[in-house]
């Protein structure tokens, strides 16, 4: 994977020298959210996999093109979840495409949202730098932590690479209430 985050770093280098825009973008399945990206297509969906998962700590460090469905299957094995709860959009929903769009599911009141999670990032800038911001502890950070500022950035602060997330346990059961219309 070292050829590969070459091969990024040296791509963006270059697209920042000819001032040309790269098109960041894992499985689309957002595509549909904000303004119509351009440029050219810097496909993250093979940059996938585990990095390190600790159940017993409840971290979990990722790499930016996991599909959700993996990551929550996984986790699911543990009986932990991620508590942001993350909307897919589609089957091949990536985590790095969870944490650039910022988006959380319906537990985000209660538990909070995605930048709640992320304990570090690892990320390439516009420069073309392979960059790193906290850590896989939850007492990581002094001063600002940077790796938040990447939640919802959309890819305009830097391509993330990796994320380590602080995870849950998975309630024992869930409920749901449904109210009715006719009394």
């Amino acid at each position: 994977m070292t050829d590969f985050i070459d091969d990024l770093c040296e791509r963006v280098r270059d697209h920042s020298a000819r001032k040309a825009a790269l098109r960041i973008r894992g499985s689309g399945s957002k595509d549909f959210y904000g303004e119509a990206s351009e440029g050219e297509t810097l496909d993250m969906s093979a940059y996938a996999g585990i990095v390190a998962y600790e159940p017993k700590e409840l971290v979990l460090t990722v790499r930016a093109g996991t599909r959700l469905a993996d990551v929550e299957a996984e986790l699911a094995s543990q009986r932990q979840m991620l508590p942001f709860e993350p909307p897919h959009f589609g089957n091949d929903a990536t985590i790095g495409g969870a944490v650039a769009a910022g988006l959380s599911g319906p537990r985000r009141p209660y538990a909070g949202g995605v930048r709640d999670f992320v304990l570090g990032t690892r990320i390439v800038n516009g420069k073309g730098e392979d960059l790193s911001f906290g850590g896989r502890v939850i007492k990581n950070v002094a001063g600002y932590d940077i790796g938040k500022l990447f939640c919802g950035s959309f890819g305009t602060l830097g391509l993330i690479l990796q994320v380590a997330l602080r995870l849950h346990p998975l309630p024992p059961r869930t409920y749901a209430v449904r109210r009715s219309n006719s009394l």
